[in-house]
């Protein structure tokens, strides 16, 4: 199963990995396989236990096409993962400067690195704006 994984690790906070599910490996425990984080040498796909509280399934892609604006909660690609932040600003050629509260930093993306950002909240996908 294709799922989207977190951690409360330092230096984590905030960003959702894609992975899929191996197999239980204990009571609320799954053994995930990331599909882009891979182990010290590069050879194989990084495996661990997650607990099922930082499990998600992958969410659902929603179109944006007049583009983001200023203060738009979004999800941006960055270091093999989704990483929650806020557009801070909106640049020409479709690009945009985030600003990632947790980090107290500011990072520009294209419009293709970023997606709509949304919650998985009592099996159902919501947008922030709707909460």
């Amino acid at each position: 199963m294709q799922v989207e994984v977190t951690t409360d690790e330092d230096g984590f906070k905030g960003s959702w990995f894609a992975a899929k599910i191996i197999e239980p490996s204990g009571e609320d425990e799954y053994l995930i396989e990331y599909k882009t984080l891979t182990n010290d040498d590069d050879t194989e796909f990084l495996r661990e236990d997650i607990r099922a509280c930082n499990i998600r399934p992958c969410p659902p892609e929603i179109i944006v096409v007049d583009g983001f604006k200023v203060m738009d909660e979004v999800d941006a690609y960055y270091n093999e993962g989704w990483w929650v932040g806020v557009i801070a600003k909106v640049l020409i050629n479709c690009n945009y400067v985030v600003y990632f509260k947790e980090y107290d930093e500011e990072i520009t993306f294209k419009h293709a690195d970023l997606r709509t950002h949304q919650d998985w909240l009592k099996g159902k996908w919501v947008v922030p704006s709707e909460v």
